[in-house]
């Protein structure tokens, strides 16, 4: 099934993993493993999609790498989509092995990119998210405070650079439409609530996943197509990993985005 109709079809919440070792104890692989899949299968009916931060296991070197792509398996056989946060960007060939590492390797699912390289680095990503069914999270206003230094900029035509990047992504999103939504999506920071609103006027059919949710500061929003994603307020209420708080702030979360 693609991503979109998937993520369609589930609550707005998103589970950002974000293992940091120090909160795991003596042997903190294993039990990353081990957190992370309890936590998958209690959240799972919770959830839209589970979010993998690619930098956070690659810094746990080649058996953390490994460790993420045995839980994104984990993940898809509990039938919940992914999305890896990995924010990919390059040019021509390396551009296209990205996306056969991510959206090819794993079909149906997602994968973040960063736009500033152009249209050349952006295609390979649209081509294979077509063929494989997944979704192409393109970053249009992030949800750091320093996010305003560049993509805030002011253009000589008119507006910001982070809203040409929405336009150009608003013919790309209209190609590529599965139903209402399109594999075309974008990223763009609960912290910045009125630019979600600005942005979700210009791509209608675009899923907005909306980073911040909690620890960064961001507010629940509401709205279709508004995917929620909370890491360290979720995966580790409290500043570690505690399975039963992390499903009552689950329950909290979306109380608040379906009431």
């Amino acid at each position: 099934m693609e991503f979109v109709e998937e993520v369609a079809q589930r609550p707005p919440l998103v589970l950002g993993v974000d293992p940091r070792p120090e909160l795991h104890g003596p042997e903190p692989l294993a039990h990353i493993r081990r957190y992370t899949l309890e936590l998958m299968e209690a959240l799972a009916p919770k959830l839209a999609a589970v979010k993998f931060q690619a930098a956070f296991f690659e810094a746990l070197g080649a058996q953390g790498f490994a460790l993420m792509h045995e839980l994104l398996v984990g993940a898809r056989v509990l039938s919940l989509p992914v999305i890896v946060d990995a924010k990919r960007g390059d040019i021509g060939s390396t551009a296209e092995a990205y996306a056969r590492a991510y959206l090819e390797a794993y079909p149906g699912s997602a994968l973040t990119v960063n736009p500033y390289l152009g249209s050349d680095a952006l295609e390979p990503f649209f081509k294979v998210a077509r063929q494989s069914g997944g979704t192409v999270f393109v970053l249009v206003k992030t949800s750091n405070p320093g996010s305003g230094l560049f993509q805030d900029l002011k253009l000589e035509q008119g507006g910001r650079l982070y809203l040409a990047v929405a336009d150009y992504l608003a013919q790309q999103a209209e190609q590529q439409r599965v139903g209402d939504w399109s594999r075309v999506a974008a990223v763009v920071g609960a912290t910045y609530p009125a630019q979600v609103s600005e942005i979700r006027a210009r791509l209608p059919h675009s899923l907005l996943l909306l980073p911040g949710l909690g620890a960064q500061g961001g507010q629940v929003l509401r709205g279709p197509g508004l995917l929620n994603s909370a890491s360290r307020a979720l995966y580790y209420p409290g500043e570690k990993a505690d399975l039963e708080t992390a499903i009552r702030r689950s329950e909290e979360y979306l109380q608040a985005l379906t009431t």
